[in-house]
């Protein structure tokens, strides 16, 4: 494990980064139509643990489980489906539909996807009246390809990795008309991975009406970054500078970590990650942009670290992979970096279990 502390913070990264434009949403503006349209609305609990926060050396530890987020299996049910909804609501204030389940028909929505990104794309675009098509790599098990289709998508298997599919899905999408939702943010792409990005919001809002006290830190899985950003955002919105923010990448993919390094975004290619939902060489522009002003700290852990965390939690009835587990397995094996994350006895903790179990 190795933590870098950001330089960047307070101020963001320089113009000379050639950032994409654009920036992070602070609100969910159609958090509540949103939700009333979902077949499950709950909000997730938030799950108090003083037992684990004493073995961790901690005061408080607060985990939002994400595990059965409408159903789903994760947060990500709150990205694509939440952008679908937010098209389909400017529809009808824009006078162009009538009413929300009818507002996109003859629409077609594309992504990539090595998992439940696909997922929120294939249940959200029905409930509009729109059609889901998720390209996914030849690596990518059948049985989620099953999940893909009984939701009503069409599966378009492309390319041995989730870049080839992410082109393949580029490249027909442009050439069908359709709409490409990714959850990543570019120069010349920015508004779709922003609105994917809003949608994790919601986690904020009921965060801060079920936490009892705030929390002094919040740790951080990221891959491109959006789950980073949307919850750094509403940290911040909760918390002001009072919080500590650490965001947690594989050794294998510090894609905002070495791009927090360099002062500018880059590639960080490496051998696979068993993290797969993490496993991204690139960041999301928006979402470097936020959290090179935002984050405290950016840490790195390794495969054996995040399978460990894993089985730890299960033992104590918390199923995940070792991708939702990644922010917990900071705290988790922290050891000597305590001190440079500020880290003591009083620390109030805040993590995501951001998925559930892949048999889950």
């Amino acid at each position: 494990m190795e933590a870098l502390k950001n330089s960047w913070l307070g101020k963001g990264l320089p113009d000379a980064a050639d950032l994409a434009e654009g920036a992070v949403s602070q609100t969910p503006e159609m958090a509540d139509a949103f939700l009333e349209k979902s077949a499950d609305k709950r909000p997730t609990p938030l799950l108090d643990l003083p037992g684990l926060a004493g073995e961790l050396g901690v005061g408080a530890l607060f985990i939002k489980d994400e595990r059965d987020r409408m159903g789903l299996g994760s947060f990500k049910a709150l990205g694509a489906a939440y952008a679908i909804a937010k098209r389909a609501g400017q529809r009808l204030r824009d006078g162009e539909a009538t009413n929300l389940e009818t507002a996109l028909e003859g629409e077609t929505f594309a992504c990539a996807s090595a998992g439940n990104h696909g997922l929120s794309l294939a249940a959200g675009a029905p409930l509009y009246g729109a059609k889901a098509v998720v390209f996914v790599s030849e690596t990518v098990p059948e049985a989620f390809a099953v999940r893909l289709r009984h939701k009503g998508a069409q599966v378009v298997r492309a390319g041995a990795t989730y870049e080839d599919s992410m082109e393949a899905a580029r490249k027909q999408a442009a050439e069908e008309g359709w709409i490409l939702l990714p959850d990543s943010t570019w120069p010349g792409m920015t508004d779709a991975g922003r609105d994917v990005m809003e949608g994790y919001l919601i986690m904020g809002n009921e965060i801060a009406r079920q936490i009892p006290a705030p929390p002094t830190h919040v740790f951080l899985q990221a891959g491109v970054g959006g789950l980073a950003a949307a919850c750094a955002v509403s940290a911040r919105a909760t918390c002001g500078r009072d919080v500590t923010i650490v965001v947690v990448e594989p050794e294998h993919a510090p894609a905002l970590n070495a791009s927090i390094e360099a002062g500018r975004p880059v590639t960080a290619p490496g051998p696979v990650s068993i993290m797969g939902r993490l496993d991204c060489k690139e960041p999301s522009h928006l979402a470097l942009k936020y959290l090179a002003r935002e984050a405290d700290d950016f840490v790195t852990i390794s495969d054996a670290e995040a399978a460990d965390t894993v089985a730890w939690l299960a033992g104590y009835g918390l199923a995940t992979t070792a991708s939702g587990a990644a922010g917990i397995a900071v705290l988790h094996h922290a050891g000597a970096l305590r001190d440079a994350l500020k880290l003591t006895g009083n620390s109030r903790v805040l993590c995501y279990l951001s998925e559930g179990p892949e048999d889950g």
